[in-house]
């Protein structure tokens, strides 16, 4: 029997019980070996959009939707996030997420894609706009893996631990293959990183923004070292590391382990020149950086942007008032 498109199954308005339950007779888009990618990019994204375009749209409490299955996502309160945050607060939530009932707990959901916005309907205590679909697990899977292909939303280790669990859960490469959108070579090396990067590792680095491929592939050849592969679990745990921006913290390792730490780097993450500040009702939080020659104040939670826009006003005040300080200091007024 030929496989159907799994945007053509859907897309119909099936009943539960008309949903295919045996994973071999799921109508997925093949990939790799058997067959060439047909779907650019574009035409991902465009599938994806039709998963929710035309579908009845509910509001439904975030506090009775629970995450996929499978995590695609490592934890980051990046700026990303807080520009959604900003943006529904404002304007309100634009695109629905997709979610299916709870396969085991009735009057519950399970988040198809869209795990950002439900935090943010959490967050700031508002129903989250969704279409809710009838979904086997195999096309679950597939629709969250091809959503987020074509939004380039995940970072190449986020979509490598991905395609790690789902092998873990005992699904084959090719399905893994069509979630991903990628080719079967593409797929057996994004596999040989957690294979040789321990999982504590990985998690200490985090989503590890703009490292691509040939990076992971580089510093996993630095790890089949088993003596580096030490040394890595001993630096990733050190102070040194953990009061780095995440950002910074591929590079930090790479270096450690290859040798070629550089100066600059090391300087800006000096942990004796690093802070952190709460305001008293712990609105607002911020991390403070002090070089002498630089001085920088990242704010972080809900009100981070508002009091922001406050300080950068008020900034010719306050530097008129700390150069009367100085003043008084130096003429022991």
């Amino acid at each position: 029997m030929a496989r159907k498109n799994i945007f053509d199954s859907l897309m119909r308005a099936e009943p539960p019980e008309a949903v295919e339950e045996d994973q071999q007779d799921s109508g997925f888009r093949k990939f790799g070996a058997a067959k060439s990618i047909s779907s650019s990019i574009d035409e991902l994204a465009r599938q994806a959009s039709k998963l929710t375009e035309g579908e009845t749209i509910v509001e439904i409490d975030p506090e009775l939707i629970e995450g996929s299955f499978v995590s695609d996502r490592m934890q980051a309160d990046d700026e990303a996030y807080q520009e959604l945050l900003v943006a529904i607060r404002e304007r309100g939530q634009d695109t629905p997420i997709l979610v299916r009932p709870h396969p085991d707990q009735n009057g519950r959901y399970m988040i198809v894609f869209g795990h950002r916005r439900v935090r943010v309907a959490r967050e700031l205590g508002r129903p989250v706009r969704a279409v809710v679909k009838a979904l086997a697990d195999i096309d679950h899977i597939i629709a969250q893996g091809q959503e987020n292909a074509a939004r380039a939303n995940l970072t190449f280790i986020e979509r490598v631990m991905f395609a790690e669990r789902l092998e873990t859960l005992g699904y084959g490469r090719e399905m893994i293959q069509s979630a991903l959108s990628v080719d079967y070579q593409t797929l057996s090396k994004m596999l040989t990183i957690p294979k040789a990067i321990p999982a504590q590792i990985i998690e200490a680095i985090g989503p590890a923004k703009g490292v691509g491929r040939d990076r992971w592939l580089e510093l996993r050849k630095l790890l089949e070292r088993p003596r580096n592969t030490e040394a890595a679990a001993a630096f990733v745990a050190s102070e040194e590391f953990t009061a780095a921006d995440q950002e910074q913290r591929f590079d930090l390792l790479f270096n450690h382990l290859s040798g070629a730490r550089k100066k600059p780097v090391r300087k800006a993450i000096e942990p004796k020149n690093a802070r952190a500040w709460a305001a008293p009702d712990k609105q607002v939080t911020g991390d403070i950086r002090n070089t002498g020659k630089t001085f920088s104040l990242a704010l972080k939670a809900r009100d981070a942007g508002r009091f922001g826009e406050y300080l950068a006003e008020n900034l010719d005040r306050l530097y008129e008032d700390f150069r009367n300080t100085e003043k008084a200091k130096q003429t022991g007024d």
